[in-house]
């Protein structure tokens, strides 16, 4: 899955040792740019923290995942980026198209026989 938006913040990088060895998540906030804008946190793992050339107020576009898994009954879900681009300049606000195309009714012999 994919979402667009500006980024508003980094959360400071989190680190840990885990069975696996050491580990690195660093989240980030992003806003999307809808009629009514959402923000979402999102973490990015591991080598994919690498968003040093990313600022805050930049508009990017996030490739991601979406995983919950379950501890002692309750549910948790993670947003998790492999991969985030710079949007492509121009492309901030672009327009949204106002709704479908207007229907063009045929002509009178073009209709069905029954």
């Amino acid at each position: 899955m994919d979402i667009s938006g500006k980024i508003l913040q980094f959360l400071p990088v989190q680190t840990g040792q885990g069975k696996n060895g050491t580990w690195k998540k660093q989240e980030f906030i992003l806003e999307t740019g809808d009629t009514y804008p959402k923000k979402v946190c999102i973490a990015a793992w591991g080598d994919k923290i690498d968003l040093a050339s990313i600022k805050p107020g930049e508009q990017v576009t996030v490739s991601f995942d979406v995983e919950s898994r379950e501890f002692n009954g309750r549910w948790y879900t993670d947003v998790k980026a492999w991969k985030v681009v710079r949007a492509a300049a121009g492309s901030g606000n672009s327009a949204v198209p106002d709704g479908p195309p207007g229907f063009e009714p045929g002509a009178a012999d073009d209709d069905l026989p029954f």
